[in-house]
């Protein structure tokens, strides 16, 4: 096993690191601090290798001081359990700031991972990948318009005599991406008798596997309409229904602020 990218490296050992204050609520041994202690001495050898002086340093700063015995007060007991935990805190940080004032970023780990923002572009253009749909488009636009953000729709651009995927790589250099999955089509396995389901345009897939890959995760919501059948490829990842209610506004909003962009909440309502 490799050593973690930096941005991991740190996300284990400050949610190890976080996890102190609510530590010192409970008692030595008891299974909180005991699976604490595990899962943070497991993080500290996949970050700096079994033999690091960290491993050590960090497991001698547990040991008590203080030997409970029928005499020993509670009150000495638990000013130790404190005090170790204090210095378990310092070790943390300690690696922390190693982390982030000595090692390189990961030249391989160009994309970002869940917990990381990206910012977007000095841009507010937001692309709506949309099927035969006509209102749930509409729909979409005219919301991320109320927001001053500026939607970017493919048939509405000109096309200046270029090829489709042509005029959509030009047009596709966006800080967000929007993909309307509604039940255009109909498809199933080719056995004979398939049991169709409503799916999806195949450019709207097309185009959400080009979006995956350019923005991240991260940079991309799919709004789901009724019971569209859905890329298996992109299974686990949460959907946002595409609701007659209004719903999907909030998440979408969500999803935006957690890709970077600055909005304004009263402009929702």
């Amino acid at each position: 096993m490799g050593r973690p990218t930096k941005a991991k490296a740190i996300e284990r050992l400050r949610k190890a690191l976080d996890k102190i204050p609510e530590l010192k609520q409970l008692q030595r041994g008891s299974p909180g601090f005991e699976k604490w202690h595990r899962d943070t001495r497991i993080a500290i050898v996949n970050t700096f290798g079994k033999d690091s002086e960290y491993v050590n340093e960090f497991t001698t700063c547990l040991l008590p001081r203080v030997v409970k015995t029928e005499w020993t007060q509670e009150q000495a007991i638990h000013k130790d359990y404190m005090r170790c935990l204090d210095s378990a805190a310092s070790v943390l940080e300690s690696m922390i700031d190693e982390i982030e004032e000595y090692w390189k970023e990961d030249e391989k780990s160009s994309g970002l991972s869940r917990t990381e923002v990206k910012t977007p572009k000095d841009t507010n253009k937001v692309f709506v990948v949309h099927g035969r749909d006509e209102y749930a488009q509409e729909t979409v636009a005219r919301f991320l318009e109320k927001l001053d953000l500026e939607p970017v729709i493919l048939h509405e651009q000109p096309s200046k005599g270029r090829t489709i995927i042509e005029k959509f790589e030009d047009h596709a250099d966006v800080a967000f991406a929007v993909i309307l999955l509604t039940p255009d089509d109909l498809g199933g396995l080719n056995d004979g008798q398939p049991e169709l389901k409503p799916r999806a345009r195949q450019n709207v897939i097309l185009e959400l596997g080009f979006f995956l890959g350019k923005l991240g995760r991260q940079g991309v919501c799919s709004l789901v309409k009724s019971d569209v059948e859905t890329p298996s490829d992109y299974d686990g990842v949460v959907y946002t229904k595409l609701d007659d209610e209004g719903a999907w506004k909030l998440n979408l909003v969500q999803e935006l602020k957690a890709a970077g962009f600055n909005i304004d909440a009263n402009k929702v309502i």
